[in-house]
């Protein structure tokens, strides 16, 4: 070995002592104690849930042998259960719910708390399994009951089926005061168990599914509630939401990995968290064809994986309730819901703002704080349109002004058009020149235009997915609710375009438009090279196409939209009689010779 390899080795040792050195003493591992947060916090979930696993196992084991001999004489019943924020009804047939009535959130055609467990019959129930894939029948076994006494805000109740060869329990737990309950799936094998594994009909293999509500409340036609939808949702771990629409007559696969799933509404929800991650293979979601007076079913069915294990403890949270943030966002912090669960971002399930969510968060706050003045979420719209178009007014002021500006300078325009009509790059140029010396931007004339449209999307989106304005009055007896067309009169005949009510205030926007359109006119704002034809269209045809297009919108969007016309109306009278000021000729003054001085 020769004197230079020698060096290289020497100083390389060297190296990793030093190295090894300053690591321990300025970078030492941290000690066993010095774990996250989370993960203390995920450990004693884990502990707590294996500690209810084996409670829950010694507890219904007891109630179902000492119930068996009583099996063969069970007869199909209802119970119920309620709780400060739902009445859910059971039956003991397969153990699944068909009622669910919240009842803090009222149901304007019924009267009664929003029914969340909708569309249920003999063969479609909430919350039922079926043995194998989505495709299999409910469970339509009478199970035998038992109800837990009420303790400490807390109600239980327990169904349970003993098989050849494995007892099935479904067991719920409610908390007196949150949306949120806690389901247990158990299967208890017994000596002949080997594993919960039925085929489907691709050829896979599934312990069970366990599937939503067959609808989410509350009620509507289809048809004629066109602002209405459903869509599946599907969190994945990493707190990315998926949501899809649903239409008629699906039945689809979800493939990818997910956290949470469910069904969403315009308001309310129903969203499944398994809590131990990996046991589900796919989800699947699915709708049929309604008829005119009905909803047609929008559901979402989890499909668990196949289980050898001889005890299985299945725990679900599913949340019911409102599709908003206030409440959804409790269960991403323990501390804050009743379940001390943390980390399930089920804010994901709200509906996408898109790319003008920036404009609904400041349209919204500024709705609240009108709010918290007035109390009153009409009168909230109408002060914030005015704000909005006083704001506007100084650049819809500057925008019209500027058409006086495109009058004059539409002989040279004209010019260059004619002389460099082969030349597009040049007239571009020479065109760019005029609008510089003239002092004129063309783009200042669609701003004012552009932001209305933008803020128009913002409140129709803002209106379908704000809860707040759910069964927000207005004026009592009219607008009663401003997430919803007002209403004077039902005709009992559905009439195409219009649906089944008799409306006051997409007319009152028809005028409004029609008035505001006639104003703009006379203050001729609208170019000159625009044919009669085209200006009647945008006269009479387009206030038209959208009095039949949003005549069963939300009446705050109405409402929003009607006051803006006012305004412009008032507006444009201003800006008509300041274009006309400006357009009068500089009067020629003549300075007048006294007659006291004469020629001499």
């Amino acid at each position: 070995m020769d004197k230079n390899t020698i060096m290289a080795v020497v100083l390389s040792a060297l190296v990793l002592i030093g190295y090894t050195i300053v690591q321990v003493k300025f970078f030492p591992k941290p000690e066993q104690s010095q774990v996250t947060e989370q993960t203390a916090q995920e450990a004693a979930q884990t502990e707590e849930a294996a500690q209810n696993s084996k409670a829950i196992n010694e507890e219904v084991k007891s109630f179902v042998q000492a119930d068996d001999s009583n099996e063969s004489v069970l007869t199909e019943q209802e119970y119920v259960i309620e709780t400060k924020k739902f009445r859910v009804t059971f039956t003991n047939k397969g153990g699944d719910i068909i009622g669910y009535e919240l009842l803090d959130h009222k149901d304007g055609k019924t009267g009664r708390g929003v029914e969340m467990a909708e569309n249920v019959t003999a063969s479609n129930r909430a919350f039922a399994l079926s043995f194998g894939g989505a495709d299999g029948p409910l469970v339509n076994d009478l199970f035998i009951v038992k109800e837990f006494p009420a303790e400490n805000g807390e109600r239980k109740i327990a169904f349970a089926k003993k098989y050849s060869d494995f007892t099935l329990v479904k067991q719920y737990t409610f908390k007196d005061d949150d949306y949120m309950f806690k389901m247990n799936v158990i299967v208890d094998g017994g000596e002949n168990f080997t594993a919960l594994d039925f085929s489907t009909k691709d050829g896979a293999k599934a312990a069970y599914t366990l599937r939503t509500s067959p609808q989410v409340g509350p009620e509507f036609n289809p048809k004629v509630d066109r602002y209405e939808s459903r869509s599946f949702i599907a969190i994945n771990n990493e707190g990315k939401g998926k949501r899809v629409r649903l239409g008629n007559n699906q039945y689809k696969e979800y493939n990818k990995p997910y956290q949470i799933a469910g069904i969403g509404g315009k308001y309310f929800c129903e969203l499944i968290i398994p809590a131990e991650d990996g046991n589900f293979q796919t989800a699947w979601y699915t709708t049929n064809n309604p008829s005119m007076s009905i909803m047609s079913d929008a559901q979402a069915m989890l499909v668990r994986k196949p289980t050898t294990q001889k005890q299985t403890n299945d725990v679900y949270y599913v949340y019911v309730g409102p599709r908003n943030e206030k409440d959804l966002k409790k269960y991403s912090v323990a501390e804050n819901n009743a379940w001390n669960i943390s980390g399930y971002r089920l804010t994901e399930a709200l509906e996408s703002s898109g790319f003008l969510g920036w404009l609904e968060t400041i349209l919204k706050w500024i709705l609240e704080l009108l709010y918290g003045w007035v109390h009153n979420w009409g009168v909230s719209i109408i002060l914030m349109t005015i704000i909005l178009k006083i704001a506007l007014f100084p650049l819809t002021m500057k925008s019209s002004l500027g058409t006086l500006k495109m009058q004059e300078m539409q002989p040279k325009l004209t010019a260059i058009q004619n002389k460099y009509k082969d030349n597009p790059q040049k007239m571009q140029e020479e065109t760019a020149k005029v609008y510089q010396a003239a002092g004129y931007n063309p783009m200042s004339g669609c701003l004012p235009m552009i932001f209305q449209m933008l803020c128009l999307f913002a409140m129709y989106n803002l209106f379908n997915n704000y809860f707040e304005f759910r069964g927000a009055s207005f004026i009592k007896g009219w607008i009663d609710d401003l997430s919803d067309g007002d209403s004077v009169y039902q005709l009992k005949a559905y009439i195409p375009l219009v649906g089944n009510h008799i409306r006051v205030l997409p007319v009152i926007y028809l005028i409004s438009q029609l008035f505001y359109g006639k104003i703009t006119q006379m203050g001729g704002t609208l170019q000159s090279a625009q044919s009669s034809s085209q200006m009647k269209f945008m006269t009479y045809g387009l206030p038209l196409i959208f009095f039949f297009l949003f005549y069963n919108a939300p009446s705050g969007l109405i409402l929003f939209w009607t006051v803006s016309n006012l305004i412009q109306m008032v507006q444009q009278v201003i800006i008509n009689k300041t274009k006309a000021n400006a357009a009068k000729p500089a009067a020629t003054t003549v300075k007048a010779v006294p007659h006291s001085k004469k020629r001499r």
